[in-house]
């Protein structure tokens, strides 16, 4: 980990911690399973987990399953003598093979970029089907105490006639389209997670996240709005525009999306369904691009617009809002404002 890179981290873990909303406590002497651990969300949460341990004594054992050990060693370097981390190298569509106890499991694993959307549609489908099969018969065997499923707002397809969309909406999506690899097959996930519920008891809580981002997060060739703009920003690149950037668009800071991950997760309703989204700042895209370039006048980033027909892998539906109201009932709130999340995750990549 880079020196830049710790810093906005170690700063991110003091806030992330010290929300009040969120109960740790309830993770002391425990022990959490996380699949996808190099996924940005799941690797915050994992250091979230260790910074716990580390601060505040929380003795808490850690697994993170990862399908590139090699990759996991370097990015958890700092952990690889820590009794309480343990790296558990398998693919989760390969029965999952770990012997000791597990109190809490974040399935995680699994790609989502437009990229794996073109280029791996079968690997998405696969994680997100037989991986959540997998992570049920552990969880059935261990008797675990709760698993956290990051689901995601497209598992909603096209919803018409509301401003915001609330958990119990539900709209519609061509399953012969070529990207509905994902938001189909996390809709089965939730299915089976639900099926695994009523015939087995094993207890779940699904977020449904909408454009998260920060440190961690893939920006080389990865094909979403803000990991290329990022990636952009890094470089020292002209951010190039194929439209009018008149897209809306409402990002949530990887400390904010993760905050809302431990609250679900030790609070949320066994069964319960919550959307995760930061609404407050509901941006055009083209004056996101604009914002990292006058972040960093250093850099002499220029926003360019090329104009042609769009035939990326983006979700084309018109905006509509995620209503939060369920999850802000549990206590929570988002605290980092775009400019900063912004700041913090180009320069975590210097």
């Amino acid at each position: 980990m880079a020196n830049s890179e710790k810093d906005v981290v170690l700063q991110d873990m003091e806030e992330l911690v010290n929300r009040e909303f969120v109960p740790f406590e309830k993770l002391r002497n425990k022990a959490v399973l996380i699949t996808g651990a190099t996924g940005m969300l799941a690797y915050y949460f994992t250091l979230t987990l260790m910074h716990l341990n580390l601060t505040r004594d929380y003795n808490t054992k850690v697994i993170a399953l990862v399908r590139n050990k090699e990759k996991a060693q370097a990015k958890f370097a700092g952990f690889m003598e820590n009794p309480l981390f343990e790296i558990l190298a398998q693919d989760v569509c390969d029965p999952i093979a770990y012997d000791g106890a597990v109190d809490y499991i974040f399935h995680a694993a699994g790609a989502c970029s437009p990229y794996f959307i073109k280029h791996n549609p079968t690997g998405i489908i696969a994680a997100n089907t037989q991986g959540t099969v997998n992570v049920l018969e552990f969880a059935r065997k261990k008797n675990v105490t709760n698993i956290i499923y990051p689901s995601t707002r497209e598992i909603y397809g096209k919803v018409e006639g509301v401003e915001f969309i609330k958990e119990t909406d539900m709209g519609v999506f061509d399953p012969l389209d070529a990207r509905s690899c994902y938001p189909e097959s996390k809709r089965i996930a939730e299915t089976i997670l639900k099926s695994y519920l009523v015939q087995h008891g094993v207890p779940f809580t699904v977020l449904r996240i909408a454009h998260s981002y920060g440190p961690g997060m893939i920006i080389d060739s990865d094909g979403r709005v803000m990991s290329d703009f990022i990636s952009d920003a890094v470089n020292s690149r002209n951010i190039v525009l194929k439209s009018e950037g008149l897209a809306l668009r409402a990002f949530c800071y990887v400390t904010d999306a993760v905050a809302a991950i431990f609250l679900a997760m030790l609070n949320g309703e066994c069964g319960g369904v919550y959307n995760l989204a930061n609404e407050t700042e509901p941006t055009p895209i083209r004056d996101v691009a604009q914002m990292l370039a006058d972040l960093f006048p250093e850099r002499n980033i220029k926003v360019i617009f090329d104009i042609a027909e769009n035939t990326g892998a983006y979700c084309n539906y018109a905006r509509v809002g995620l209503d939060t109201a369920k999850l802000e009932a549990l206590g929570w709130n988002p605290e980092v404002k775009l400019i900063d999340g912004l700041r913090r995750t180009v320069v975590s990549f210097d």
